[in-house]
């Protein structure tokens, strides 16, 4: 019962989701305009706009925002203007039940009370870390707009996660050096080459994440498993002049899902390491 509650909410963010980034993305190229349209501003309200058809800028029904039904049962165009609706929506809207659902099964702890909250705090936490993951795929950007928000609630999740540890100073220190390594990294390379290796937002994203990972040895798999997906990615694309040595990819996406990964399985990822290659856990 609760995962079919989770995979009908998740449906619903993942809608979600993808009308905050195109909103923020839209809104973002409307004030870069001399003379920006100020009802088309005003229907780009997050809060008070209502959903539109990207091409024709329609005013979308009710059954247009079923989430993958309606897209479906349109064949992927707007029954407005006909015009090709991106198979995003529907893959995002089923990236986020999935999220949602495997966060519930795969939580890394019992569901006391203190866990229930931070749970929860996940949840939110990962429709910011989508729409992040969408924005910097698309544009090679991750905004404040989104990224501010999210740094109130993963702040919030450290903070629950230290005060009910059984060793809160412990955990803590643990957590301010998680901060230190999961944004400290790339403060340092983004100093070192003044921006070219890699953009302030990851930065920003690094400490995020590093917040609500809570420990260094978390930290560190994530920019590790960031890494191999990464170089998994671009090694390929550049043997066969797919992609070009000055070409860039953003950084962001490989990040949050490492993060995710980490969130769910870095227990388990750091007990098999150690038992194998160190011969010993701790």
């Amino acid at each position: 019962m609760i995962e079919i509650a989770l995979v009908v909410v998740g449906l619903c963010f993942g809608s979600f989701v993808n009308a905050l980034v195109w909103r923020i993305h839209e809104q973002t190229s409307e004030e870069g305009k001399k003379k920006p349209s100020k009802k088309y501003l005003k229907d780009l309200s997050i809060s008070k706009g209502r959903s539109m058809c990207p091409h024709c800028k329609h005013e979308l029904s009710a059954k247009d925002l079923i989430p993958v039904l309606s897209w479906l049962s349109l064949r992927g165009k707007c029954r407005y203007c006909s015009e090709p609706i991106s198979a995003q929506y529907p893959l995002v809207e089923l990236l986020m039940a999935g999220l949602f659902v495997a966060s519930y099964i795969w939580w890394p702890a019992a569901f006391t009370s203190a866990q229930v909250v931070l749970f929860g705090l996940w949840l939110v936490l990962l429709i910011g870390l989508v729409a992040l993951l969408v924005y910097d795929f698309h544009w090679k950007l991750l905004p404040d707009r989104i990224m501010l928000p999210l740094s109130v609630v993963a702040a919030t999740y450290a903070a629950i996660a230290i005060i009910t540890s059984t060793k809160p100073l412990h955990a803590l220190i643990l957590t301010f050096f998680a901060v230190l390594i999961g944004g400290g990294i790339f403060y340092a390379l983004f100093q070192l080459s003044a921006g070219k290796w890699i953009g302030g937002g990851d930065v920003k994203l690094g400490w995020l994440l590093g917040l609500v990972l809570g420990t260094p040895s978390r930290a560190v798999l994530m920019i590790f498993l960031a890494a191999l997906m990464g170089s998994i990615l671009s090694v390929p694309l550049l043997a066969t002049n797919r992609l070009k040595r000055s070409s860039t990819i953003p950084f962001g996406p490989f990040l949050i899902i490492a993060a995710i990964i980490v969130q769910l399985f870095g227990h388990s990822i750091l007990f098999l390491y150690q038992k194998t290659f160190l011969g010993f856990t701790v």
